[in-house]
């Protein structure tokens, strides 16, 4: 019996960034529902976070060099192709062909943004078990996406 919401088109989506656990939740998700992600299309996304340029200027004393702030661009759209990338090769290994997208933004707006744009019907992300005050102070992505994300949410803890 086919399991509703994982085939016939639908869509899964990881979300991943350059945390260990957002890969680990890759790999879980290939280990255990390999079977459904080759009869589905499988999205891997990451967000490149806006760099706060505030800091630069400060530090710069208000006179960042335009250059400076390119080179910072680029090093973040190269890391998140590197990671994209990896992301690719490791469902490669798997046998399962995935689509790779990449989106400018607070990564937890923009991981749940896509869901909406994407129409994605599962969305896989990994946790990075922060304590309570970490996650108080610094937030959570995966807490965020499970009331915010239009679609369900598996959030893959990583075993000790």
């Amino acid at each position: 019996m086919a399991q509703e919401g994982m085939e016939n088109g639908k869509k899964v989506m990881i979300a991943i960034d350059e945390n260990e656990c957002s890969l680990y939740a890759l790999r879980w998700a290939l280990d255990n529902l390999q079977d459904r992600l080759t009869t589905s299309s499988l999205v891997i996304f990451t967000a490149q976070p806006m760099a706060d340029y505030g800091y630069i200027y400060a530090a710069s004393l208000g006179s960042a060099h335009p250059q400076l702030t390119k080179a910072i661009q680029e090093h973040q759209k190269k890391v998140s192709l590197s990671l994209l990338e990896k992301a690719k090769d490791i469902c490669a290994n798997q046998g399962v062909t995935a689509e790779t997208i990449t989106e400018i933004g607070d990564p937890k707006e923009a991981i749940c943004n896509a869901v909406e744009k994407f129409k994605i019907n599962l969305l896989i992300l990994g946790c990075r078990s922060r304590g309570v005050l970490q996650r108080a102070f610094l937030g959570s992505v995966s807490n965020y996406c499970v009331h915010h994300a239009k679609c369900p949410v598996l959030v893959v803890k990583k075993q000790e």
